[in-house]
């Protein structure tokens, strides 16, 4: 059985003005909270950890860990 990129996560290399797709899928992982994030929906991340984050608050989080 084949599986669609939906199917898995994406891989991502983060910039600071975006993101390149290293593997196709539709959606990656929190890095905070585990919750799934649909690629159109990114618009947090961390380019020195390459992380995504769902939300303002999980990279809030994430910084203030250290």
């Amino acid at each position: 059985m084949l599986m669609s990129p939906s199917d898995e996560p994406a891989t991502l290399i983060y910039g600071p003005n975006g993101f390149r797709v290293v593997r196709p899928g539709n959606y990656v992982l929190c890095a905070v909270t585990g919750e799934t994030i649909a690629l159109e929906e990114l618009i947090y991340w961390s380019v020195e950890r390459q992380e995504p984050y769902s939300s303002c608050e999980a990279s809030t989080r994430r910084a203030l860990e250290g």
